[in-house]
This record gives structure tokens, sequence and C-alpha cells, in this order.
């Protein structure tokens, strides 16, 4: 049983924060069609908070279900609470859906069409679709008790319907069409340019699913949707086993325990019933939506349609620091003192040049680099592939748990291995969640390392999405500490101290609480005391306990967390908690420590969560240089003057937004705009 702390249940901590991210569908700032992801992006985290953290509850439930988290709620209690929020939220949704967004989407000229509403040629247009394009796809399942219940993919959307008995008397016949994913979910009929109307994939199929059934019309149809238990308990101690082992976890989320139904308000009953007794899914579990099911379709689809460029955000061109434009090589650039990149507003594109330089770069004479998650067709990737084939030696530490991007990290582990990489699946028991790249040249004065440490993921797409900061650096001592720490993870080392950096799981949470710690003791004797962090996640009940004493001591506390946050303000004037929630992920994590006016600024891949405290390889890792740390400390504070975008804790624990009084500031738009950047590129290239 856990020990009972004064803190907020995570889970429905994070519920709050997925409210936050729903709320910007209404947020007028927002043009139209970025409305709508944000209603995507609502659906598609609730479908992770499901399969994860639901799953998870579940699983501890039918374990005996009597432990308590640290706010001293039990798996039941949580559940009980969990299922109300949700239900809320999802109302919430859809009333936005159906009285706001969709009007709206109807005003700017894009339709979304029920099939009552259809005109003649209309639905000509579309039988003539879907005998030519749909109907090859569909394959229909009869459904009874003689036959086996097939087991159905997760997240997919299905089509239930009954058909009539070919006998007089007889019940109804149930059958199941799964819907076809290598088509989009809506189904646009040609219309002049500048207007868009379509019909939901399900209706069009409903619509002519008597042509599966010998003309038999079906006397209900119903689409459905299910969500699976993905958390599964694995054994990770065996590195050399790990691959097979995250195999084997990969098909168990085929079949994991349905934890949530979804089917459309009015569904019929008689189809309800029977799905409900034959997928298992408990009562609870089962949510009735007055709209389409999974609204992910409004970003992957609707948000991309041509001729509507006025209802998006501005594209913008990020910026490249004048040092990186010069001609000449990355590593002189590096050689000149340490850059720093804050993502997405500075490109990514110095990342995968450095990887690339150092691929093709004769001098250099090996890689090693940490990689969590990757896109699919990763750049970085491919230079490791092409410097290990060149000879040098290249190591690459891929973590194949990282999850729902364990398949595609395994696919890169074997195209490594394949080309010569030393490649590491990562440490045994351990996530390997740090950041880091180390290249190791050979110049006049002899070897030198360069290293690049950042709070975000070598992803090429997601540094286009997420804000996050990077450093590159030659720094020696940090190229000393970076050796030390592939050799460490490479291999049965203890970690030891290192000069600059510190790693979890072994020293990160002491040095954290000697930092917090510090600014307490200096607030206790008369010295300035502040700490100002950013992270995605609060949640460590230990940390917390640690600010709770800081503040009362009366250090200034001010923390941006976007997500899950467990600390309670509990009134404290000087404690304060706001969220940000616009148009990037926020996922920079970022520590500045007042330190009696001569102020630490620290970088990490680190939320203060135990996960990354106590059970991941972890980084965190110093801004020492004067103008670079006034970076980092300007783009805190344009956060904390920010108006326009940010959510303050009240002391109830609930998150309102902060009120809009002049001037305005949304802080990822200034940083975008702003007469900001212009003037620090100004005084670079002073």
């Amino acid at each position: 049983m856990a020990k009972k702390y004064d803190v907020y249940n995570r889970e429905l901590s994070w519920l709050q924060f997925n409210r936050r991210v729903l709320e910007e569908a209404a947020n007028p700032d927002n043009p139209l069609l970025e409305k709508g992801k944000f209603l995507s992006i609502c659906s598609s985290n609730l479908d992770e908070f499901f399969m994860v953290r639901v799953g998870a509850l579940y699983r501890d439930l039918s374990a005996g279900g009597k432990s308590t988290d640290p706010a001293g709620m039990t798996p039941r209690q949580q559940l009980d609470a969990i299922f109300p929020a949700v239900r809320a939220q999802v109302k919430r949704q859809y009333e936005l859906l159906n009285t706001e967004y969709l009007p709206a989407l109807a005003q700017a000229g894009i339709h979304l069409l029920r099939p009552e509403e259809l005109r003649a040629e209309q639905r000509d247009w579309l039988e003539q679709f879907f005998d030519a394009q749909l109907h090859p796809l569909l394959t229909p399942r009869a459904i009874d008790d003689k036959r086996p219940f097939p087991l159905l993919a997760a997240k997919h959307l299905h089509l239930a319907l009954l058909l009539p008995s070919r006998v007089r008397t007889g019940a109804p016949r149930m059958a199941l069409i799964p819907l076809p994913t290598s088509l989009p979910r809506v189904t646009l009929l040609p219309m002049g340019a500048g207007r868009a109307r379509g019909v939901l994939l399900e209706d069009v199929v409903a619509l002519f699913a008597h042509k599966l059934f010998g003309g038999a019309k079906p006397i209900a149809a119903m689409p459905f949707r299910i969500t699976r238990n993905t958390d599964f308990l694995y054994n990770d101690s065996d590195a050399d086993a790990l691959i097979i082992e995250m195999r084997k976890n990969l098909k168990k989320r085929k079949w994991g325990r349905v934890v949530r139904m979804e089917v459309p308000v009015g569904g019929d009953a008689r189809l309800v019933a029977r799905l409900k007794k034959y997928l298992d899914v408990a009562e609870e579990g089962i949510f009735a939506v007055p709209g389409p099911l999974n609204l992910d379709f409004f970003m992957k689809q609707l948000s991309s349609l041509e001729g509507f460029d006025d209802l998006r955000f501005l594209p913008f061109t990020p910026r490249i620091d004048p040092r990186l434009k010069a001609e000449g090589s990355i590593f002189r650039a590096i050689r000149g003192g340490d850059i720093l990149l804050n993502h997405p507003y500075d490109s990514f594109d110095p990342v995968v040049r450095f990887i690339c330089e150092a691929a093709e770069d004769s001098n250099v004479l090996a890689i090693k680099q940490t990689l969590y998650r990757v896109s699919g067709k990763s750049p970085i990737v491919a230079a490791l592939i092409r410097a290990a084939q060149s000879g040098k030696e290249v190591t690459a530490m891929v973590e194949v748990r990282a999850r729902f991007d364990e398949e595609n990290n395994i696919n890169w582990c074997l195209a490594l291995e394949k080309a010569g990489c030393h490649v590491f699946y990562g440490v045994p028991k351990l996530k390997t969640h740090s950041k880091i790249t180390l290249v190791i040249r050979r110049e006049e004065t002899g070897l030198r390392r360069y290293v690049h440490l950042a709070t975000g993921n070598y992803n090429d797409v997601t540094a286009r999405l997420y804000t996050d900061m990077g450093l590159f650096t030659c720094d020696e001592a940090i190229g000393r500490d970076a050796g030390a720490f592939f050799n460490t993870v490479t291999s049965y080392g203890e970690a030891e101290p290192m000069e600059k950096l510190v790693s979890a799981p072994v020293y990160l949470r002491d040095r954290l609480k000697q930092l917090i710690k510090r600014e307490r003791h200096n607030a206790e004797n008369g010295l300035p005391a502040r700490i100002t962090a950013k992270m995605n996640s609060l949640v460590d009940p230990k940390i917390i306990h640690q600010l709770y004493k800081a503040a009362d001591a009366g250090v200034e506390i001010d923390l941006i967390v976007r997500g899950i946050c467990c600390l309670k303000t509990g009134g404290r004037e000087n404690l304060r908690v706001r969220s940000i929630v616009g148009r990037m992920l926020e996922h920079t994590r970022a520590f500045v420590f007042e330190n009696g006016g001569e102020k630490e600024v620290y970088l990490s891949s680190a939320d203060w969560m135990p996960r990354n405290l106590d059970k991941r390889v972890e980084l965190m890792f110093p801004v020492e240089d004067p103008a670079l740390q006034d970076r980092v400390i300007a783009s805190l504070k344009d956060e904390l003057n920010d108006n326009m975008k940010a959510w303050e804790m009240k002391k109830s624990g609930k998150y309102k937004r902060v009120p809009r009084e002049a001037p305005l500031l949304n802080s990822q738009e200034a940083r975008i705009l702003g007469p900001a950047a212009l003037q620090w590129e100004e005084e670079v290239q002073a």
C-alpha cells in the first residue's frame, strides 16, 4: 500500500488537462480548422488514457485491488471517479461539436451530410463509389451463437447490423462489417473549388449494405468502436530476450480486455446488448455519444482540405542561428561557443545536419546516440546507417519499450544492426529516455568530443509540432561526461557522479532535492530564493513534499506544468501553477534556481515523476553561457506572462483561464512573430 501524500490523484489531474485541450476547440483565437484538431486530440488522448491508465486500474483490480495510490485512492475508487468525469468531458466535446463546430464548418462551406440530407444525384454518385471502390474491400461476417465471435481490432470502426430472419418467425440475424482503414473516413462528394461536402464512411456502407446480403435490407445498422487494455506486465530483465518479449507484448494488445465500447446515441438496443455480451464489456465502459464515433478525422483529413488556407494558422519558417548559416563545418560553429535551439521556433535541421555531417566527415571516428521515438522515415537513422557502412564506430541505444513505438523501433534496430552499428535495446529494467548524441572527431589538437543534448526526441516530424530545447556544445567536461554516460549504459558499469551532467535513476532525484533545499535555506537566511520549473508532468510525491517545504519557507515558486500536476497549492500565494495549451505541444523541461542571485539553469529529458526519476535513464544538463541562460529565462518569463493560452490552478485544484488584461500575450505566437525573435538575430550578428 502506497504512502498517502497531500496530492491530487494523477488520473483525475490528467482528465483536467484533457479538458483544457478540449476547450481550445472553443477558443475564438483559433482558426476554424485548427479548432477541429483539438476535438481530434481530445479523442486520441482519451483512447490512450483508456488503453493505458484505465487498463492498468482494471489489471490492479483483478489482482485484488486493495493497494492505494499516493492520494489514498484504491483502483475501484479511482475508476468510480474516472467514469463520471469522462462522461462529462465527452458530453462537453459533443456539445461543442454539434452546437458550435459543425454549424461553423457549414457556414464556411464544409458540410458533413447525413444520409437523409443527400440529393438524388449525390446518392447516385455514392452508389457508384460504393460499387467501384468500397464493395470490394468489405468482408461481412455472420454473428451467432454457433460461431466463435471474431477478435475485433481496437480503435477500428465496425458496423453492426440486424438482418431479417430467413424464416418468418425467426429472430433477426446479426452481422458485422469492419470498415476499411485504407479509405478516408469522410467520402468527399465532387463539388466546386473552395467548397466541400462529404459523408461519413460508416453512413455510406450502411446506405448500401443490402448489396452485401443478397438485397436483404438491414433492420438496423449501428457503428461501434472498442478500446482494449494495452497495459501488460512483461519481463524486461533480460536484454538479449527483450525483442522477443516486446513482440509478444505487441500481440497481446490485440486481445486485451475491452475497457470501453463507443456506440451512437439511439443505437439499436438489441445490437448493443449482443455486443456487450460477446465483448464482455462492463456497463460502465459503454459510452453512447450523440455524433460520429472517434473524431480524429478532423485532424487527419478535414484540417488539410485544399482551398481553406484562411481557416488554418499562418505557416511560419523556423529560424536558423546565423552561426549555423555560415559556410563551413557545423563543428566549427560549435567550437565558436555553445548553441541553444528552441524548437520549433528554431529549425530542427541543424540537428539532422549534425548527424549527417558526422556520418560524412572523414575525421569523425565515432557516433553514439540514444533514440527513443524517431519518425518512420528518419533521416537521422539513415545517417547512422551510412556512417556505419563507411566504417565509423556507431553506437545506437534504441529504446524498444517506448510505448506505441515499439514496432517502429524494433524495425530500426534490425536495420541498424544489418548496417554494422552496435545496437543496444535498452538497459534491463530501465527505459532509456535521455536525449544525447556524442560525436568523436580527430582534429589537430587531438580527439574532440561534440555533444548534442535535448529535452525532446530525435524526431524530425514532432520537432515541428512540439516545443523543446537542445544544446550543442564541445565543452570538455560535458564531453567526458557523455563518454562516461554511454560507457555506463552499454556495459555493466555502475553509474558514477559526473562533472556536469546529472543522470537518473541514481543521481537526479537527490540533485533536485539538494537544489530545492538550497533555495529553502536561502529563503530562511534572507537571501533571494526562487524556483521556476517547466515540465510536462509533476507527479512525484517526494519532490512535491520538498516544494511544499520550500514554499512554506518563503521561496517564490512558479511551475509551468502542461499536463498532470498532483501538487496542491493549498492557498499558498508564493506557490503558483499554470498550464499552457496552444498551437504547439509544450514539451520542454527547463528549471531555473535563483541560488542567492547566481542563477543556475538546467534543461532535462525528465519530468518530475517517479518513473522518470526511479525507472528511466534520464539526463539533466546545465546551460552555462549567460546569454543562453537569458534566452531560457526569457522564454519562461513569456509563459508566466501569457494571458491568452494559459490556465491557472486555483485553490480548489481546478484550472481557470488566466484573465485577459492588456497587454495581451500569446507566448507561442510571440516567439513566432514577435520582435524578440528579430532582436535575437540582430544581437547574435552584432
